[in-house]
C-alpha cells in the first residue's frame, strides 16, 4: 500500500490494495494504469484433509518448481522459487508477477464472468434499477470502445468551460468546493474516519492530493528526472488533445504549482507517522490557516456536519494552498485546474487519451502494453459498484467451509500471539497487559460483510460511461460525508470481498481477510496443516503484529492514539526495531544497482509483522502438532511438517519484478521486495534453522546481536 494510513496497513505488495470510499473510482484507473490489478480472486475449496494425505495436498506445494542447486540454508527464495521465476515471465501488461497476480488474474476472470452475464442479460429498456442490471450495464459501457472513440474529449468541454470562466479568486474558491461535492479532491480530499483520540465517533479528514508524481523527491531528486520530464511530456500532450491552447506553457505553470506543494509536503516516511495524520482543528483554526478559504462553506456544500471540529493535518501544506491562492496568477491556478482535470479523467476517454496515460505510467513500471481492455472495465465497475459486485462474487465463488477454517486459524493465531506477549523477556507485566488486553479486542472479519450497501440511489446511465462514473463518485462521496458526526460501526466494511489483500486497521483494531484472498497458495483447506499455517497463518500472524508495530502500537486496544507504554519498554522496542532497520536498509534487490537499498524505515511496519507474523504461525502449528503428536514426522513429498511451512511461506513470496517497478516501489511501498520478505525474515526466526538443520554461519541465520526478536 502507499504509505501508512491509519486506516489500514496491508499484506499485499499490490498497491490499490483496499481502497477508501473517496478514492474507488479514481484509483481503477491508476492501478490498471502502472499494469497492477488489485481486484478479487477466485474461490476456495471445501473441507480438510488429512495433513498425511499427500495425494490431496499435491497442488498446494509443487516441489518440482524447487531449485536443488541452490543451498536451502544459503537461499531459501532461490530454493523454493528459482524454478518457477526462471520459467514464469512477466506478462507484457503487467510490472510484476507473483502468487497474488496470479490469485489477482484469477479473480478478475471471475468478475469478468459476473460482468459479462449481467450484461447480456440486461433487456436494454430504460435505466438499469437492480444491482446487477447496473454492473451490466456499466460493463458494456465501458467495453463500448467504438462510442468512447465517437465521444472523444466532449465529456471534459462543459468542464474545461468551468476552468475557462474562472475570473477572480473566489471564483477558484468555488471551484475547489464544487469539485468536492462531486467527489474530487484537487488540492486536498475529505473523507469519514474514525477519530484517533476517540475512536467511537466519525470526523471528517481532509489530506492533501495535490501531488502526480509518486514523492515529493520526484520533482528535485535528478535521479528521478527522466520521470518528471515524461510526466511533463504526457500532461502537456493530455491538454493538447482536450484542446487546450499553448499546453506546454500550461504544463509548466501546472508544475510549478506542484513543485511548490511537493516542497512542504511529507515524505513517505514521514506519512507514516501517526502524527503527522491528525491535527483537530475548529473550522475557525482552520479559516485562521487559510482565511483565503471557508471551510464551513466546504463542509455545508458536501453535506458534512463537522460539529466541534475536524481533522486538517500537515498545516504547512494548507499555508502554501493559502499563499498560492493569494499569489499565484488566476491563469497560472487555470492552467494547475486544467492539469488536474486530464490527470483524473484521460483513462475514461478515447484511445489516444488512454494511449497517452499508458506511456508515462509504462516508464513507473517497464510495461510493453496496457492491460486488456476488460480489465479496465472489471475494475471500472468493482471501483463503482464494489459491494454489489462483492455480493454476486461471494454467491459465486466463496465456500462458507472456507470461512468457518479461516476464523478456526485466525482463533489459534490469536492464542500463539498471545503466548510470545506472555513470554517477552524485554517488556514489563504493566505493558503487557495493555498488549494483551488489546490482542484480546482484537476483531477478525472474515470473508465478507454481514450487510451490503444500498445503491438503489445510484443512478447508471446507459451509453454514458464518463457519466455513470461521474454520478458514482458523487453519490459514494455524498454517502460518505453522510458518516461525519455518526457513531464508528466497528461491523462496517472497509474493503470488498473480491480484493486480493489482507489487512489491518487500528482506528477499529480490526484484522480484516476478503473471500478473494483465502485460496491457495495462501489458503486450502485442502492442504496439511503446515501449508495453511505457512500462508494464511503467517498473513494472519502479519495482521496481528500490525497492531504492535512502530506505528499500530501507537494505538490502545479501542483504536485510540495514545501511550500505554513504559519508558522503559518503548526504548527497548525502539532498539530492536532500530535493529530490523538496518538489516532491511543493508538489502540492494535490483541486479546491476548497487546505489538502490530497500528503505529501512519506510518498510519498518512491514518488516515488524511479517517477522511477528512468522514467529506467531510457526508457534500455532507447533501447537497444533503437540495436540496430535503422531502427526509432528509424517512427511509429504520428503518434507516435515515444520519444513513445509516455510516452504510455503516462501511461496507466497515469490515474485519476478520489472526493474522499473521495482525502482518505483523502493521510493514508494512500504512493503520490502517480495525476496526480502522471505530472505530478510527467516534468518530471524530460529525454528527455520532447527527445521532445516542450518547452522552459524549460513546466510539464513542470524545469531547473537544479529538475530533480531521484537514479538
Amino acid at each position: 500500500m502507499p504509505g501508512y494510513s491509519v486506516r489500514k496497513v496491508g499484506f499485499g505488495n499490490h498497491s490499490q490494495g483496499c481502497v477508501p470510499v473517496r478514492n474507488r473510482t479514481r484509483v481503477w484507473t491508476a492501478a490498471l494504469t502502472a499494469g497492477v490489478v488489485a481486484a478479487g480472486a477466485a474461490g476456495c475449496s471445501t473441507g480438510q484433509a488429512d495433513p498425511g494425505d499427500a495425494a490431496v495436498t499435491a497442488a498446494a506445494l509443487d516441489v518440482t518448481e524447487f531449485d536443488s542447486a541452490v543451498g536451502v540454508c544459503t537461499d531459501l527464495d532461490g530454493f523454493v522459487n528459482g524454478n518457477w521465476k526462471r520459467s514464469n515471465m512477466i506478462p507484457a501488461d503487467k510490472t510484476q508477477i507473483g502468487s497474488l497476480t496470479v490469485v489477482v488474474n484469477r479473480t478478475l476472470e471471475a468478475q469478468r464472468a459476473i460482468a459479462e452475464s449481467a450484461a447480456n442479460d440486461w433487456s436494454g429498456d430504460g435505466v438499469p434499477s437492480s444491482d446487477r442490471d447496473k454492473i451490466g450495464v456499466l460493463y458494456r459501457d465501458a467495453m463500448d470502445v467504438d462510442t468512447l472513440e465517437a465521444v472523444g474529449a466532449m465529456p471534459l468541454a462543459p468542464l474545461l468551460a468551468r476552468i475557462d470562466a474562472i475570473a477572480t479568486r473566489d471564483d477558484i474558491v468555488r471551484y475547489l468546493r464544487d469539485d468536492a461535492v462531486g467527489g474530487g479532491g484537487v488540492l486536498f480530499a475529505t473523507g469519514s474516519d474514525a477519530d484517533q483520540q476517540d475512536a467511537t465517533r466519525r470526523i471528517a479528514d481532509v489530506s492533501p492530493t495535490g501531488l502526480g508524481l509518486p514523492t515529493k523527491d520526484y520533482y528535485t531528486d535528478p535521479q528521478y528526472s527522466e520521470i518528471a520530464d515524461a510526466y511533463r511530456d504526457y500532461t502537456a500532450t493530455a491538454l493538447e488533445l482536450a484542446g487546450v491552447a499553448d499546453a506546454a506553457g500550461q504544463t509548466a505553470q501546472a508544475f510549478d504549482v506542484e513543485r511548490q506543494l511537493a516542497a512542504v509536503s511529507l515524505s513517505p516516511e514521514e506519512q507514516r507517522d501517526p502524527e503527522n495524520q491528525y491535527r483537530m482543528v475548529t473550522v475557525a483554526d482552520a479559516n485562521r490557516t487559510t482565511p483565503s478559504f471557508d471551510w464551513g462553506a466546504y463542509f455545508e456544500a458536501q453535506g458534512a456536519d463537522v460539529g466541534d471540529g475536524f481533522s486538517l493535518a500537515q498545516p504547512q501544506y494548507y499555508e502554501k494552498v493559502e499563499e498560492l491562492l493569494v499569489g499565484a496568477p488566476i491563469p497560472q491556478w487555470q492552467a494547475f485546474l486544467r492539469s488536474s482535470l486530464v490527470h483524473r479523467y484521460d483513462n475514461r476517454l478515447s484511445k489516444e487519451f488512454r494511449d497517452n496515460n499508458f506511456g508515462y505510467a509504462s516508464l513507473l513500471g517497464g510495461t510493453d502494453e496496457p492491460a486488456p481492455r476488460w480489465q479496465y472495465a472489471v475494475a471500472a465497475v468493482d471501483g463503482t459498484m464494489e459491494n454489489a459486485m462483492g455480493r454476486l462474487y461471494v454467491e459465486r465463488e466463496f465456500d462458507e467451509a472456507a470461512r468457518d477454517r479461516a476464523d478456526d486459524l485466525v482463533q489459534r493465531v490469536i492464542a500463539a500471539m498471545r503466548v510470545r506477549i506472555e513470554n517477552l523477556d524485554w517488556m514489563s507485566p504493566e505493558t503487557k497487559n495493555k498488549a494483551l488486553d488489546k490482542l484480546a479486542a482484537v476483531l477478525p472479519r472474515i470473508g465478507y460483510p454481514d450487510t451490503w450497501d444500498d445503491l438503489s440511489g445510484l443512478t447508471i446511465t446507459p451509453g454514458d460511461f464518463f457519466g455513470s462514473l461521474a454520478a458514482a463518485e458523487r453519490f459514494h462521496h455524498a454517502d460518505d460525508m453522510a458518516k461525519i458526526g455518526t457513531p464508528t460501526d466497528r461491523s462496517e466494511w472497509i474493503t470488498s470481498p473480491q480484493t486480493v489483500n489482507a489487512f489491518y486497521s487500528p482506528s477499529d483494531n480490526s484484522i480484516n481477510f476478503p473471500a478473494a484472498f483465502l485460496q491457495a497458495p495462501f489458503f486450502d483447506p485442502d492442504a496439511d496443516d503446515a501449508v495453511n499455517y505457512g500462508g494464511i497463518g503467517a498473513v494472519i500472524g502479519h495482521e496481528i503484529t500490525h497492531g504492535f508495530d512502530d506505528t499500530g502500537s501507537q494505538f490502545d486496544a479501542a483504536g485510540n492514539h495514545t501511550d500505554w507504554w513504559t519508558d522503559a519498554d518503548r526504548a527497548e522496542f525502539d532498539a530492536r526495531t532500530d535493529r530490523l532497520v538496518e538489516q532491511y536498509s543493508a538489502y540492494a534487490p535490483i541486479p546491476g544497482r548497487p546505489d538502490l537499498h530497500v528503505n529501512g524505515r519506510l518498510t519498518l511496519g512491514e518488516n515488524i509483522a511479517d517477522l511477528g507474523g512468522v514467529n506467531a504461525a510457526y508457534d500455532a502449528l507447533q501447537a497444533a502438532l503437540a495436540a496430535a503428536p503422531e502427526t509432528a514426522g509424517t512427511t509429504i513429498d520428503g518434507y516435515r511438517p515444520d519444513e513445509r511451512f516455510f516452504l510455503n511461506y516462501a511461496q507466497i513470496w515469490r515474485m519476478n519484478t520489472r526493474d522499473e517497478e521495482a525502482v518505483t516501489r523502493l521510493a514508494t511501498d512500504t512493503h520490502s521486495p517480495g525476496r526480502y520478505r522471505i530472505n530478510g525474515v527467516v534468518p530471524n526466526i530460529p525454528g527455520f534453522a532447527q527445521a532445516f538443520g542450518c547452522g552459524a554461519g549460513d546466510p539464513m541465520v542470524h545469531t547473537g546481536n544479529d538475530l533480531v526478536v521484537v514479538w
